[in-house]
């Protein structure tokens, strides 16, 4: 019962992370050196709380999500948990985009530093986020893509639409010259940048 997302939004509990510990620990570990951050997919918070609380004071985080879920839209509960979540972290400056990552790429014109792919996990819909949002990294960004690979004891399969698109495009070859940089139990980082 204490899963419903009312009782995050009231602060009785902790925002349910769709990630793990060490999932988290990669994803503030990429967004220390981050002044423009965007992650497709923010649900209660959990992640964007984390990647507000590593990035530069004087970054941004872009968090977008349509919240369209809710079965009663005027009390959404998950948009309130995550806005609490977000807001009980110091760091960089939080701006919402309520709205499909496909709609808010179509005036994007701001480089990012880094991305976080949770948002559509349909293979087509993480490939579509790719191709959108891609062409806007900066030289040296990173981009992750989350639920993207099987590990032991984890959750994703390999028919899942982030695992298929990330075996098919980044494993084979297809990406150049963008290629994987780190794995992280269902978190694939991929990047331009040279890494030793």
């Amino acid at each position: 019962m204490l899963d419903h997302p009312f009782f995050a939004m009231m602060g009785l509990r902790l925002p349910i992370a769709q990630h793990t510990e060490v999932e988290h620990d990669a994803l503030m570990r990429y967004a220390k050196s981050a002044r423009v951050a965007v992650e497709i997919g923010v649900a209660e918070g959990a992640s964007a709380a984390g990647i507000r609380e590593a990035m530069p004071g004087d970054g941004t985080l872009y968090l977008i999500d349509p919240f369209h879920l809710s079965r009663i839209p005027a009390l959404n509960f998950v948009k309130r948990a995550a806005h609490r979540t977000v807001r009980s972290t110091g760091g960089a400056k939080a701006v919402w985009i309520e709205a499909f990552s496909t709609d808010a790429v179509r005036s994007w014109n701001i480089p990012f530093n880094f991305l976080l792919i949770d948002g559509d996990h349909r293979e087509e819909g993480v490939e579509k986020d790719w191709l959108q949002w891609s062409r806007h990294a900066d030289a040296g960004a990173v981009i992750a893509f989350h639920d993207a690979r099987v590990f032991p004891s984890g959750w994703p399969t390999a028919e899942y639409g982030p695992v298929r698109f990330v075996n098919r495009y980044f494993r084979q070859g297809l990406a150049v010259p963008w290629r994987i940089i780190e794995e992280v139990h269902s978190l694939v980082f991929v990047s331009r940048r040279n890494e030793s």
